[in-house]
């Protein structure tokens, strides 16, 4: 006998809801893939042709079945199911549409399709919500771009940081506030701060996103409720300056960058390693961590080391107490190997709390439907803590995926990806009926 099978009449009509959806699902996921190949994989650029064709076919998709679709000062797409009350806070779901350079095709657009499914699922159940329902196509989550975290989500909550709107594309140069306004955005009225969403008209945001590291195919289940979305601290531009010299000085005259980069990095590696063993999970990464390749060479000492640096932890305490320990380090690395760090900008993200009530309710979803899901904290960075900063309750679901995200292996299966949808859409329609 089939899972389906064994539901309950009205849980059962929900599943069969959202599977009847299949067929558009995979060809909206099919053409979105098409219309935006990186060779390899898929570059959905931020503020760039990629993410425009991505919204381009979301406004498609939302007018061709009769929705209401609109736009904001930061250029993103709602596709909205009108509810009985104007007034009553909505439900709002989404993700981004922008990729990382050769990236996958699931990253980001599953939230954003999904949404699509629940309002789907809502009108072939006769559900006429008592709120709008909302699928929210995300302008620009994938900081690579512009080394800036949610700038369509805080653009739109008008928490976007002071200075944001003058950085630059990271490999063209262009500058935000005039990427925007390219895309049909007003980077004028973000600059003013004036806010399209108001968090207390929100009832809830609500994300399906991909796994990034393979817990559930580890665990051989098809689904996760969040715990929670890290916040981090970041230095994208950061430099140690020391001096160039022969390769064979002798290590007292030395001012060597590059032994100093590596000294940092144990540093953090031993932070994150004592962290973690107390308890706290957290992650480090140098993204970026290199010699000047124009001066570089076998027989030079290295006087400039460049570097990246991501911290994240769920747990703002966490990443005060681990930004604290690494800035009390640098005057004694600096000291010991007579060189300088200089950081640069510094960037931030709030930590992101899931709802607990939501969540609860996500769980007795899955739970009525025979759906086996498992807790889990997610390792990256999403819109939903931009909410979540805002003070709108969140939720989040993940899909198991093999091969990670932000490559061309992104590998969601689409009947794992529609049993997340029937838990949102089942959560979803007992909140709006």
């Amino acid at each position: 006998m089939t899972a389906t099978a064994k539901m309950p009449r009205a849980e059962t009509a929900v599943a069969e809801a959202v599977a009847a959806q299949r067929v558009w699902v995979e060809e909206l996921f099919g053409r979105l893939a098409a219309g935006s190949r990186g060779e390899p994989g898929i570059t959905r650029d931020t503020y760039g042709p990629g993410e425009d064709f991505g919204h381009r076919l979301l406004v498609e998709h939302g007018k061709a079945r009769g929705l209401s679709v609109s736009h904001d000062l930061a250029a993103n797409t709602y596709v909205t199911l009108a509810g009985r009350d104007s007034a009553a806070p909505r439900i709002l779901m989404g993700s981004h549409l922008d990729s990382v350079p050769h990236g996958g095709n699931f990253d980001g657009a599953a939230g954003v399709i999904a949404g699509l499914v629940v309002i789907e699922a809502l009108r072939a159940l006769g559900i006429e919500p008592r709120c709008d329902v909302t699928s929210m196509g995300v302008r620009a989550e994938e900081s690579v771009w512009f080394q800036v975290s949610y700038i369509g989500s805080r653009s739109a909550l008008g928490t976007l940081p002071d200075g944001a709107l003058e950085a630059r594309r990271i490999d063209d140069g262009r500058v935000l506030a005039a990427s925007i306004d390219a895309s049909g955005g007003r980077s004028e009225s973000i600059r003013r701060r004036e806010r399209h969403l108001d968090p207390t008209a929100i009832r809830a945001f609500l994300e399906i996103h991909i796994e990034q590291a393979p817990s559930l195919v580890e665990s051989g289940l098809p689904v996760a409720i969040c715990t929670g979305v890290p916040g981090n601290f970041r230095y994208p531009d950061a430099r140690i300056v020391g001096r160039h010299d022969h390769v064979g000085t002798p290590r007292r005259f030395r001012r060597d960058a590059a032994m100093a980069g590596a000294e940092f990095a144990m540093l953090l590696d031993r932070i994150w390693l004592e962290e973690e063993a107390a308890g706290f999970p957290m992650a480090v990464t140098l993204g970026r961590f290199h010699t000047d390749p124009t001066v570089h060479g076998l027989t030079t000492v290295p006087g400039s080391f460049a570097f990246s640096l991501d911290v994240r932890a769920y747990d703002p305490a966490v990443l005060e107490r681990v930004e604290a320990r690494m800035l009390a380090a640098l005057p004694e690395i600096e000291a010991r190997r007579r060189v300088t760090f200089e950081l640069g900008a510094r960037a931030s993200a709030a930590v992101g709390p899931v709802d607990p009530t939501i969540v609860a309710g996500l769980e007795a979803s899955a739970a009525r439907l025979g759906i086996a899901t498992m807790p889990l904290g997610s390792p990256a960075s999403h819109d939903s803590a931009a909410f979540a900063a805002a003070g709108v309750p969140i939720a989040m679901l993940f899909v198991r995926n093999e091969y990670g995200s932000h490559n061309p292996q992104e590998a969601m299966e689409i009947d794992d990806f529609l049993t997340a949808c029937t838990i949102l859409a089942d959560w979803v329609a007992r909140e709006v009926a």
